[in-house]
């Protein structure tokens, strides 16, 4: 799977308290909903990681979303 990112995207991802927010901006928003439709095509099990090195702004918690 090969994911595709919008020019100017920013994402991130706080967990506290037993809540998790993701915040983006537009481009964040459709790159998102993307890799989302993506990942609907795929097998179960496929998953994608998202974290600070590869996607996410600096201090923000990992997501891992999976299809099951």
């Amino acid at each position: 799977m090969i994911l595709e990112w919008k020019e100017d995207f920013v994402i991130a991802v706080r967990a506290e308290n037993g809540e998790v927010t993701i915040s983006a901006n537009r481009d964040g928003l459709l790159s998102l909903a993307s890799h989302l439709t993506l990942l609907a095509r795929e097998e179960p099990g496929s998953h994608i990681h998202y974290d600070e090195w590869n996607a996410l702004e600096e201090d923000s918690a990992e997501l891992i979303i999976e299809k099951i």
